[in-house]
């Protein structure tokens, strides 16, 4: 008779292969009962709907959304597969977000099929599908990004409700402005005549600059004989000016956002109260802030440190202690990299109280503060020195967050023009906001991501002369829920209020007594 591990491990082998063969998506057929009962009592999948489920880990607590955040897409494309074959399409508002880049899970997604159901199906963690029955477009117009079958993005814009330039401008004008060419547009509008579609998509190409689309488009109707009336479906005039050129959506949503967001926070942060013109005591501040600093940061990461430990690597003790445990030896490798990124981090200040620019000086210095960070876990054997080389290389997902982070392309798009935002925007507040919001909602490395957002914080509230501020431990959920709100539904509010909370009379609320 086989052992009970035996058992698991003949069940994790067929597990294994319907991984390989590249299955999120695993419906009951896949696998006997009872390898099927095995692997849901041991935590290694997790039932989505009757029949449905997606690989999990058994170390995940109760109620984790991490596993189904980084399977939605790929589960919903299979689900989707069995129930329509090829015949069926995300709508055009969802298939705009898409090519646009934002991949974040919505709570329900909009499908079109011949023989949709017109109901909702419930899934886990308060998310569902609502498939309807419509006809789908052209074959011409359909595409797959990334295993789900949308709209092209000419075909979305055209069957994109009216009411989504006002409820998501942000999206529509980074779409529009993906357009290499009128004719994408203007081909469809006529076979189809589409008269009040052109007069909406010429006031919307008008809108972010391209008034020549916008010519072309309203010339080209009324040539074919119909009436166009041009109308601006947005609510406002753009935020930002669209170069003539086809650029990163990624960065022109985030160039937008910055702008829309920063007067949000304008409106609820402190005004800065200047640089201080003594650089050495501000320096000192700095100094006196490191252990309580090190400690709510570690630990907001997951890191089991306190005082002790913070001073012994501090002083560089913390390698003669040969009877470390794994994990105490984890612990001791982050509390160490993080004092060598601490002092890096407060060089880079000292240059911006001198008056560099303080954008300028983090996109030159945050690459050193990074190999600071992991440097002791190099040395250890335990990261490789080339994972140390530039930004990611491989999609990462935050735990227990909606967002998905830009792909590996779109980073190396996102972090220049990120840093020549910070180096234009004049002031201090949208500085240490967006700043860190945009640093980790793009997360351009594998790990560290939070740390190295509070550390460009703090280089920015070194700018403006605000005093080093740390995010508490106990604040933690507070934290994540503002970066979420931020990160998910575009409100910034929540994040800059936060941020605001944490300094009382230019001091910070941190407790050293946590430590």
């Amino acid at each position: 008779m086989a052992a009970p591990a035996d058992k698991l491990a003949a069940s994790l082998a067929i597990l294994k292969g319907l991984q390989d063969a590249g299955r999120v998506a695993l419906r009951a057929a896949d696998m006997t009962r009872t390898h099927r009962e095995r692997l849901l009592r041991n935590g290694f999948i997790r039932k989505v709907m009757k029949g449905w489920y997606v690989p999990s880990r058994p170390d995940e607590p109760a109620g984790e959304s991490t596993s189904w955040y980084v399977s939605f897409w790929q589960f919903c494309a299979a689900y989707l597969e069995s129930r329509f074959g090829e015949d069926w399409s995300v709508s055009p508002e969802q298939s705009v977000s898409l090519h646009t880049g934002n991949w974040t899970v919505p709570r329900q997604l909009l499908v079109r099929a011949r023989k949709g159901g017109n109901k909702p199906v419930g899934l886990i963690h308060d998310t569902s599908i609502f498939d309807v029955r419509l006809d789908m477009p052209p074959e011409a117009d359909r595409v797959i990004l990334n295993g789900v079958r949308l709209y092209s993005l000419p075909a979305a814009l055209l069957g994109c409700a009216q009411g989504q330039f006002v409820s998501r401008p942000t999206e529509l004008r980074a779409a529009l402005a993906m357009v290499k060419d009128p004719s994408e547009v203007l081909r469809r509008l006529l076979d189809g005549g589409h008269s009040k579609i052109a007069g909406r998509l010429a006031g919307a190409f008008r809108n972010i600059g391209r008034s020549k689309f916008a010519d072309e488009i309203t010339g080209a109707t009324q040539a074919a004989g119909y009436t166009v009336s041009e109308t601006d479906p947005f609510a406002e005039a753009s935020p930002i000016a669209f170069g003539a050129r086809e650029t990163s959506p990624y960065v022109n949503r985030m160039r937008m956002d910055w702008a829309r967001m920063r007067e949000d926070v304008l409106r609820v942060f402190p005004k800065a109260p200047g640089i201080p013109k003594h650089s050495a005591s501000y320096l000192k501040n700095v100094d006196e802030q490191y252990v309580n600093d090190a400690y709510n940061s570690l630990s907001i990461e997951g890191y089991k440190v306190n005082a002790e430990l913070i001073q012994k690597v501090r002083s560089g003790k913390w390698n003669r202690d040969a009877d470390m445990g794994d994990r105490d030896q984890r612990d001791a490798l982050a509390a160490r990299g993080y004092w060598q990124a601490f002092q890096a981090v407060k060089a880079s200040i000292k240059n911006v109280l001198e008056g560099a620019n303080a954008g300028r000086i983090a996109d030159g210095d945050h690459a050193a503060w990074y190999r600071q960070l992991f440097g002791p876990s190099v040395t250890a054997g335990i990261v490789r020195a080339a994972d140390l080389a530039g930004y990611r290389n491989g999609q990462v997902y935050i735990r227990r967050s909606m967002h998905t982070p830009p792909n590996v392309e779109a980073v190396r798009d996102l972090m220049p023009a990120f840093f020549e935002l910070l180096q234009q925007e004049d002031e201090p507040a949208v500085r240490v906001v967006l700043g860190h919001f945009f640093f980790v909602y793009i997360h351009p490395y594998m790990d560290g991501n939070g740390r190295m957002g509070r550390f460009l914080m703090n280089l920015m509230m070194a700018s403006g002369g605000y005093a080093w501020t740390i995010v508490p431990l106990e604040r933690r959920k507070d934290y994540m829920s503002a970066l979420e709100s931020a990160s998910v539904e575009g409100d910034i509010l929540l994040f800059a209020n936060f941020l605001a909370g944490l300094m009382v009379g230019g001091r910070t609320t941190g407790r050293s007594d946590r430590a």
